[in-house]
């Protein structure tokens, strides 16, 4: 229940590896009265990842497990998400791939993020890959999560021009940008 508006959001998990840009802005964007999402947990596959200071920032639960064992950490995070009553997940820079298994168990309620205009550049290194094709546009597509890498069913996309002055690290920067703004506006599409 939103202690705000007294509407009752959608318990959400934000997974992450790194910085935590995506998640910081998913959590100001779950403070907001239209927002149908509360983030009431976070999970990363790393201790070094800088996203965590949000955890605190934010006062949200956060969780680390380390992925040495695959199916024995997936098994701890479902028994986790159960007892917290977790309905939704949000896959914010996080790199690992979850099993089929664990993704049947929340059945399109996984989604991701990806710095590409997908089919193009699954994976890793998308602005370089982008840039070294001549490509006319990059951006980022939100998605559903399934046992394929980057290959859900497409929830929304958005693309950006690159320029000649491009660069990976400045594609990246301008690609950014627009996550930000896409990833709440796929949230509010196929929750509200």
């Amino acid at each position: 229940m939103d202690k705000l508006t007294g509407l009752k959001k959608i318990k959400t998990v934000v997974f992450i590896s790194g910085t935590g840009s995506n998640l910081k802005n998913i959590i100001k964007f779950s403070k907001i009265k239209k927002s149908p999402i509360s983030i009431d947990l976070i999970i990363s596959n790393t201790n070094k990842a800088k996203g965590l200071r949000f955890a605190d920032q934010f006062n949200i639960k956060k969780k680390i497990f380390n992925f040495k064992n695959f199916r024995n950490s997936e098994k701890k995070i479902l028994i986790l998400l159960k007892k917290d009553k977790i309905k939704f997940i949000c896959l914010a820079g996080f790199m690992k791939i979850l099993s089929k298994n664990f993704i049947n168990k929340f059945d399109e309620k996984i989604i991701n993020i990806h710095p590409s205009l997908l089919p193009k550049y699954k994976g890793l290194n998308t602005h370089s890959r982008a840039i070294n094709n001549k490509d006319k546009f990059a951006g980022c597509t939100v998605h559903y999560v399934t046992a394929k890498l980057d290959s859900g069913k497409m929830i929304l996309q958005k693309k950006v021009k690159i320029t000649t002055r491009d660069n990976p690290a400045s594609l990246a920067k301008k690609v950014l940008k627009l996550e930000h703004k896409l990833y709440p506006a796929a949230i509010l599409k196929i929750l509200n």
